[in-house]
C-alpha cells in the first residue's frame, strides 16, 4: 500500500462539477450587488443589495411551475440534463448556462407537455371553458382567451402591449392546415420555450430615496417569494397582492411569507432542500454486501430516507424546531420493518410513528442510520468521508481536494491493514502533507466510527473495541463518541452560520462570494436573532437588503 494520504475525500465538496465553457446568463438590470468584504464593514442603515444573477428555472422548479400553470403531474423535466452542482443545490445562476442539447431538449419537452394539454376535450377545457366546444367562427377569439389567461401566469407579469397579437400570430400559424388544439398547442410550446417562462427576469423600479439601486416590481417580488418558499409560480393571492402593492413593504411580503409557510407546498420545497444539503437521496439504490449486512435492502434505504424527512419536516413544522434541536432531537420516525432494522422493539404496521431513542446510541438527525449509510461509499465505513462531509455541509470549512502528486497516494487502505477504521486511517496523519487536513477531518470520523456501513450501532469492530474519541474541529471541544460529537456541533457558532448560508444560498440561487458578506451578515445575524428557528429563518431570508434591492446598473 501506498505510504501517506489514505482516504477518499470526495462526494461531498459542492465545487466538485465544474461548468461546462458557456458564459453564464447575466440579469437585465440588476447588477453584481458587491458589498465590503469584511463584515464588520457592514454599516447599520446602509443597504448591501447583494447580486441578483439571472435565475434559470431548475428541474425541481419546471416541474412544480408546469404542474400549476397546465396540470401536468408528469415530472416533464426530469429528462432534461441535469444541472450543474453549483451551490450543491442544482439553482446556482452563475452556473445554469444553456447547452445545444438542453436547448433542444427543453423543445421536446414542450411539445410533449403542450400534447397533454390538448389531447382531449376535456383538457382543452381546464385552459379556457370556451375551448370544451368551441365552434369554427369562435376559434380565434377562443385561442386569444386561452393565451390572454395563461400567458400572464406563464410570464409570471402582466402582458406587455402587441404580446398577445404576437402569441395569436403563433396559434394561426399552428392551426393552418391543421386543428384548433393543434394552434393552442403551438402557443402553449412557445409559452414553454420563451426567456420569460424559464428565465425569472427581472428589471425592477428606481427606488425614489436611494437612485443606486432598484427594487423589484410588485410581480417580480411575488416571484421571488413564489420560488423560494414553494418552488413554483405564485399563486392568486400572490398574484392579487402584487397588484395592490402588498409586496412593497419588508413587513407585507413578511405577512406573505408566513401565510406560505403554512401551505403544504412549503414542505417540498423544505424536502427538496435536505435531500440535496444531506447524503440521504439515493438511499434507495444504495447496494451493500449481503452476507455482511444481510438485514438491510433497497427497501430499508428508502425507508431510511424517510424516517429523516419525516423528522425533519416534524420538527421544522410542528415543533418549531431549531438547527440544535434537530441535531439533538432524542427521537426519531419508524415503522415496522425499520424498526426490526434498527433492533427496536414494540413498532409495527407499515406507518410511520415517533419513538423514543436510546440516547446512549443515538440522538439527533446526524446519528441516523441513513445519514451514516450515506456518508459510506462501500462496505468499510471511512471516516475520512464521514468528517469531509460534517466540515463541509455541516461547518462549511472546505478542505481542498488532494492534487499532484498527493492524489496519486490517496486511496483506502485495505482492510487488512488493521482491524478498526482508526487503525487503518491513522497512517495518514503520520504524514506532515496528509496530517495539516486529516487533523480537522479524522476527529469528527473517528467519532463516528460506532456505527457501521449500513449504520446500525457497534461497539466493535472485527471484535477489537471501537475507539471513537474525537473532537469538534475549530473548538477545544472533545468528544467520546457520536453523542458528545452532536452535543458538540450542536452549540458551535460556525454550525449555526453553514446552516443559514446554506439556506441563503439556496433561497438566492447563488453562491456567496466574498463581496455578499453584508448578506451573509444579515442571514445568520437573523437566524442567531430567532434563537436558530428553521422555520423562522425561512421567513428572514425574504426580509434581507437581497431579498428587497437590486443595484440599477452592471458595475
Amino acid at each position: 500500500m501506498a505510504s501517506g494520504c489514505t482516504g477518499d475525500l470526495g462526494g461531498f465538496r459542492s465545487d466538485d462539477s465544474k461548468p461546462n465553457d458557456d458564459p453564464p446568463p447575466t440579469s437585465t438590470g440588476t447588477g453584481t450587488g458587491t458589498g465590503p468584504t469584511d463584515p464588520a464593514a457592514c454599516e447599520d442603515g446602509a443597504v448591501y443589495p447583494g447580486r441578483a444573477p439571472l435565475r434559470r428555472l431548475t428541474r425541481f422548479e419546471y416541474n412544480k411551475t408546469v404542474r400549476d400553470l397546465l396540470g401536468d403531474t408528469t415530472d416533464p423535466a426530469y429528462s432534461l440534463p441535469s444541472e450543474e452542482v453549483g451551490n450543491g443545490f442544482g439553482n446556482d445562476a452563475d452556473v445554469l448556462s444553456v447547452s445545444s442539447l438542453l436547448a433542444e431538449q427543453l423543445g421536446t419537452v414542450a411539445e410533449g407537455i403542450a400534447k397533454r394539454a390538448t389531447a382531449t376535450p376535456e383538457a382543452l377545457a381546464k385552459l379556457h371553458p370556451c375551448a370544451s366546444s368551441v365552434r369554427a367562427e369562435d376559434e380565434e377569439a377562443c385561442a386569444r382567451s386561452i393565451i390572454e389567461r395563461l400567458a400572464p401566469l406563464a410570464y409570471r407579469r402582466p402582458l406587455a402591449d402587441g404580446e398577445a397579437n404576437e402569441l395569436l400570430a403563433l396559434y394561426t400559424a399552428g392551426r393552418t392546415d391543421a386543428t384548433f388544439d393543434a394552434g393552442v398547442a403551438t402557443v402553449i410550446e412557445g409559452l414553454l420555450q420563451s426567456p420569460d417562462f424559464l428565465y425569472r427576469i427581472e428589471f425592477g423600479t428606481p427606488d425614489p430615496q436611494r437612485p443606486e439601486l432598484r427594487r423589484p416590481t410588485g410581480d417580480e417580488m411575488a416571484t421571488r417569494l413564489s420560488y423560494l418558499l414553494w418552488g413554483t409560480m405564485p399563486d392568486e393571492k400572490l398574484r392579487l397582492a402584487a397588484q395592490a402593492g402588498e409586496l412593497s413593504t419588508k413587513e407585507g411580503v413578511r405577512a406573505h411569507a408566513e401565510r406560505m409557510l403554512e401551505d403544504p407546498r412549503s414542505r417540498v420545497t423544505v424536502r427538496y432542500f435536505f435531500d440535496n444539503l444531506l447524503p440521504i437521496s439515493s438511499l434507495a439504490d444504495l447496494e451493500r454486501n449481503a452476507e455482511t449486512f444481510p438485514t438491510f435492502s433497497r427497501t430499508i434505504g428508502s425507508l431510511l430516507h424517510e424516517e429523516t424527512q419525516r423528522f425533519l419536516a416534524h420538527e421544522i413544522f410542528e415543533e418549531n424546531g431549531t438547527w440544535a434541536s434537530i441535531l439533538t432531537a432524542p427521537y426519531t420516525f419508524m415503522n415496522g420493518p425499520l424498526a426490526a432494522f434498527y433492533g427496536v422493539s414494540g413498532v409495527t404496521g407499515d406507518e410511520f410513528q415517533q419513538v423514543q431513542l436510546d440516547t446512549t446510541q443515538r440522538l439527533g438527525l446526524l446519528t441516523q442510520a441513513g445519514m451514516m449509510a450515506g456518508t459510506t461509499h462501500s462496505n468499510n465505513t471511512n471516516p475520512v468521508v464521514r468528517g469531509g462531509f460534517v466540515l463541509d455541509k455541516l461547518m462549511c470549512q472546505k478542505i481542498p481536494l488532494p492534487t499532484g502528486d498527493i492524489l496519486a497516494r490517496v486511496k483506502p487502505p485495505e482492510p487488512y491493514t488493521g482491524k478498526t477504521a482508526r487503525e487503518r486511517f491513522s497512517q495518514h496523519s503520520k504524514d506532515p502533507v496528509c496530517g495539516t487536513c486529516h487533523q480537522y477531518l479524522d476527529p469528527v470520523g473517528f467519532a463516528l466510527e460506532n456505527y457501521d456501513a449500513v449504520g446500525l450501532f457497534r461497539t466493535t469492530e472485527n471484535d477489537v473495541p471501537i475507539d471513537a474519541s474525537g473532537g469538534v474541529p475549530g473548538t477545544d471541544i472533545k468528544v467520546n463518541g457520536p453523542i458528545e460529537l452532536v452535543q458538540g456541533l450542536a452549540q458551535t457558532d460556525a454550525v449555526q452560520n453553514c446552516f443559514a448560508t446554506h439556506w441563503a444560498e439556496y433561497g438566492y440561487g447563488l453562491t456567496l462570494r466574498a463581496g455578499d458578506a453584508c448578506t451573509k451578515k444579515a442571514v445568520t445575524d437573523a437566524f442567531k436573532a430567532s434563537g436558530y428557528n428553521v422555520k423562522q429563518l425561512l421567513i428572514e431570508l425574504t426580509q434581507t437588503d437581497a431579498f428587497h434591492y437590486m443595484a440599477a446598473q452592471e458595475e
